[in-house]
């Protein structure tokens, strides 16, 4: 296939939060479409039904466990009220596969509070790296990257939130077979159910809570398609093994198609692309899934938007872009409310010190590597080009499915959200709407029957609770609650 081919797609795809990786490569999902591009990628069965059942032979003794795992304090940590954890679940014995997990109890009255698990996209980026360290966690890095300070919007103040670097080969999630880096979406489900049910085999006391998953980017699949395996086993079971209530899924890759066209409709309308660009791309470009070949003058013009993009954050497009990498020997001044672009350098320097990761109790293995912000996986073997029919079986499953988008982020923008949502074709239960935080606008939200909601982020980038952290409170507040976004 001709390079130029792939160029339109390099910079269109999506992905998880690597605008400020510590190595930065080609981002995770464009390298992923590219993939599926060279026909290096199935599609996959959308609904999986061909997933393999979960036995209890694979549910492995996990007595003592949790103790083992408890964090008495991380180096540089200030002083807090609540109980974490971090360790490895093993999701298949024989190959030596285990999953690292970090796990914050909420804040306050952790026994009444739900259990929600985050997972961050990619494929190949680290939920500890990016929602744990600089999103929804209850730290994050100083600008020194061996001292942590405290973030007052931590989603543990609504909930028991667990991280998990999924799948093997992300972060300190590890395997003992090389064959198991070459891995896709379903097997990525398959292991991702795998831990759940053997860590609330360790966590017992969380086995019966009102459990939800959220998640961004990438995630738009692991979320769904991990609601649907425990869905799945629930019914095979005859009960819910699992208590799931809900999904939550920010700036996510739903639909292919739309996700596309909706990006090149938000570069213009944002003023980021010329008109005579736009122009081309919508007459000569064919953004339907698979295809392999465009036209002259498309590919042309999908240089022109590499051109015009390339020097700013498409993550945030107003936001500033990190300008050192280097750590400094004081920390900065941290301010919660405006976000520090090299975030991850400093979450990377920490993540590597060998005294973090033995508090973490992590890297037991010593893997031949540094920890990552985004690793590069191997290869990606399925990616459905659409999850749609997951969040219809949600709807008609009595889930709460709630979608938002951060409204300056050029990556997987509002406008390609809306685009697929749209695709549904739901009827309004209640009309657009401006939510309100503190007394300011947040964003704005429509809600579908079904139980259905969509809201966005005002002011917030591809990482909604990095650069709003306030109102991506608010909204998991109430999204927990299964309330609709305030209008005062």
């Amino acid at each position: 296939m001709e390079e130029a081919i792939a160029i339109l797609f390099l910079f269109l795809c999506f992905s998880c939060s690597v605008a400020q990786s510590h190595i930065r490569q080609e981002d995770a999902l464009a390298r992923l479409y590219k993939a599926k591009l060279q026909g290096k990628v199935g599609i996959g069965n959308t609904l999986y039904d061909d997933i393999k059942i979960t036995d209890k032979a694979r549910v492995l003794p996990q007595k003592g466990l949790k103790e083992k795992d408890r964090i008495v304090k991380l180096p540089g940590q200030p002083r807090v009220g609540f109980t974490q954890y971090g360790g490895y679940v093993t999701v298949d014995e024989s190959a030596g596969r285990a999953l690292y997990y970090y796990f914050t109890e909420a804040e306050h009255s952790k026994d009444s509070k739900p259990l929600l698990l985050w997972l961050n996209g990619g494929p190949g980026c680290s939920s500890i790296a990016y929602g744990a360290m600089e999103e929804l966690g209850p730290f994050r890095v100083h600008s020194d990257g061996k001292t942590l300070y405290k973030n007052k919007y931590a989603w543990n103040k609504a909930a028991n939130v667990l991280f998990l670097e999924s799948p093997a080969g992300v972060g300190f999630s590890y395997s003992n077979r090389t064959s198991d880096y070459v891995i896709g979406d379903q097997k990525t489900a398959a292991d991702n159910y795998l831990f759940l049910v053997n860590w609330l085999e360790r966590f017992p006391e969380y086995k019966t809570r009102d459990f939800y998953i959220a998640g961004e980017s990438y995630a738009g699949h692991y979320v769904p398609q991990l609601a649907h395996n425990i869905l799945l086993h629930n019914k095979m079971a005859k009960k819910n093994t699992i208590n799931l209530k809900g999904i939550l899924i920010g700036n996510a890759v739903i639909n292919d198609e739309t996700d596309e066209r909706g990006m090149y409709d938000y570069l213009w309308t944002h003023a980021l692309i010329s008109d005579e660009t736009n122009y081309i791309i919508q007459k000569e470009c064919n953004l339907s899934p698979n295809v392999t070949k465009q036209t002259a003058q498309c590919n042309q013009a999908a240089n022109e938007v590499n051109l015009d993009i390339e020097s700013i954050d498409i993550y945030n497009i107003y936001a500033p872009r990190c300008l050192s990498t280097n750590l400094t020997a004081k920390p900065k001044k941290t301010s919660l409310t405006e976000f520090d672009p090299c975030s991850t350098y400093y979450g990377y320097a920490y993540m590597n010190s060998p005294d973090v990761q033995k508090a973490l109790h992590a890297n037991v293995t010593k893997l031949s590597h540094d920890w990552e912000p985004c690793s590069d996986i191997v290869g990606w073997k399925d990616s459905p080009t659409t999850v749609i029919p997951l969040l219809q079986e949600f709807m008609a499953n009595g889930l709460r499915v709630w979608v938002f988008s951060g409204d300056t982020d050029g990556r997987v923008p509002v406008t390609s959200t809306r685009y697929s949502l749209n695709k549904m074709r739901l009827p309004v239960k209640t009309s657009w709407y401006p939510w309100f935080t503190n007394k300011e606008v947040g964003g704005y939200t429509v809600v579908y029957k079904g139980d259905l909601t969509f809201a966005t982020v005002r002011g917030a980038g591809h990482e909604v609770p990095s650069y709003q952290p306030a109102r991506a409170l608010a909204l998991v507040k109430h999204f927990l609650n299964g309330k609709a976004l305030p209008t005062v």
